[in-house]
């Protein structure tokens, strides 16, 4: 017989709560924290989405003058650009979330080492640690040079 899934209590987080370094680390309140954080972020993402979306298909891009079929081609591309940077935000927000779920949410994935709280709360996304990640930017940099 195949094993229930567990669900888990809601956490009743205090009004204005900050995760602060003091505490266990990744404890049901810093989790219940950054999933509000990380699921806030997912809807305004998903929301300029449509906005993106809404004025890709209202926008005709023929106009009698050619400078201006110039222009609105430039916007159009400056709207598609925006358009895969939120696709790519929202895949990085649902991993993010995954993480949460699976328990590895807030280590880093090249030390495993705890991911300062500071750092996850600039960057809920992050996956490497702060010195993971200068190595991993020296690296990509002396590759590159």
């Amino acid at each position: 017989m195949a094993a229930a899934k567990k669900t888990k209590k809601p956490v009743k987080l205090p009004k204005g709560y900050v995760p602060s370094e003091d505490e266990k680390f990744m404890n049901a309140k810093q989790q219940e924290y950054f999933r509000r954080k990380l699921q806030a972020w997912k809807d305004d993402v998903i929301e300029q989405t449509k906005e993106t979306v809404a004025f890709l298909q209202q926008e005709n891009v023929s106009y009698p003058d050619p400078a201006d079929t110039a222009a609105a081609n430039a916007d159009r591309q400056l709207e598609l650009r925006t358009r895969d940077r939120l696709r790519k935000l929202l895949n990085q927000i649902e991993k993010a979330l995954r993480r949460l779920e699976d328990g590895t949410y807030g280590y880093c994935q090249e030390t495993g080492d705890p991911i300062r709280i500071k750092r996850l709360d600039v960057r809920p996304t992050a996956k490497l640690s702060l010195e993971a990640q200068e190595m991993h930017e020296k690296g990509e940099r002396v590759r590159a040079g």
